[in-house]
């Protein structure tokens, strides 16, 4: 099966963008309309294997693709984002950009690329499984179209979420973006805990992962607040009881709030360091 797809440039062939390449590719977009800017030789040779589509080192060399582009994605560091841009925007104001470049502005995105057609994303990592998901906010000056345009791209990596306001992606950031670290840390307790308390590190990390994965599974699937959900299986005085009163007395759930907070805070740093 296969479907149109506009051409895209990606700048930069790391993770994120090999993540959503490979969703649209295994979807059926034509490896043809899919070109890769990336400078590092051992990379680009990846893209090329793996994904089959075209991996080229710089704005020069990809400047046929630039100018055909529908859309460009940009999945570089926000630190050599306005350094990245200088030589791809005078080949590419007729596209559409699309930015996964956390804390990067769009006023920022549109001055450095001479258009006002921007929409940032904040995807996280389990975009690599297909399980994705992706905060979006778009520039008014952005067209019913584009918009569409940038989900369906965004979807080949999971799902999406909307924010009406900019700032708010620093919120995203914050719960969604570097969530999935949250989940791997906690997930590296509970593996510990359950080591010391006798269970293979390979069993103990199963139970772990399927807890998770199972617990988000009923959360999503029964609609209700995850506090009603975590009070039915709390029953005073029993082993939940335990656990959830002993995580209290320690803080947990404020230490959490406020890491997520840190994580929104240096989301605007960011911003502040890189977006003059």
């Amino acid at each position: 099966m296969s479907f149109s797809l506009p051409p895209i440039v990606f700048v930069g062939g790391g993770n994120m963008a090999s993540a959503i390449a490979g969703g649209l590719l295994r979807q059926g977009a034509p490896a043809a309309d899919i070109t890769v800017i990336e400078p590092l030789a051992a990379q680009a040779q990846a893209l090329r294997e793996r994904l089959g589509v075209a991996a080229l080192p710089d704005a020069e060399a990809a400047r046929a693709a630039l100018a055909q582009a529908a859309l460009v994605v940009w999945a570089v560091k926000p630190q050599v984002l306005a350094q990245a841009a200088a030589p791809v925007a005078p080949h590419a104001r007729q596209a559409l950009h699309l930015s996964v470049a956390a804390g990067i502005g769009t006023d920022s995105l549109a001055r450095w690329l001479g258009t006002p057609r921007v929409i940032r994303a904040m995807p996280n990592t389990p975009a690599l499984a297909g399980r994705g998901m992706t905060g979006l906010y778009a520039r008014p000056e952005t067209s019913e179209a584009d918009r569409a345009l940038a989900c369906r791209v965004i979807d080949a990596t999971g799902d999406h979420l909307w924010v009406s306001e900019e700032p708010l992606l620093d919120a995203v950031t914050a719960l969604s973006g570097s969530g999935p670290a949250y989940v791997f840390y906690f997930l590296e307790a509970m593996q510990q805990a359950g080591g010391q308390m006798g269970l293979p590190a390979a069993d103990a990390l199963r139970l772990a992962i399927a807890t998770f994965s199972g617990a988000s599974a009923l959360a999503a699937q029964s609609g209700e607040p995850p506090a009603v959900l975590r009070e039915r299986v709390t029953s005073k005085g029993g082993t939940t009881f335990a656990a959830l009163s002993a995580m209290q007395a320690a803080g947990v759930d404020a230490a959490f709030i406020a890491a997520m907070h840190a994580a929104r805070q240096r989301a605007q740093e960011l911003g502040r360091e890189f977006g003059g």
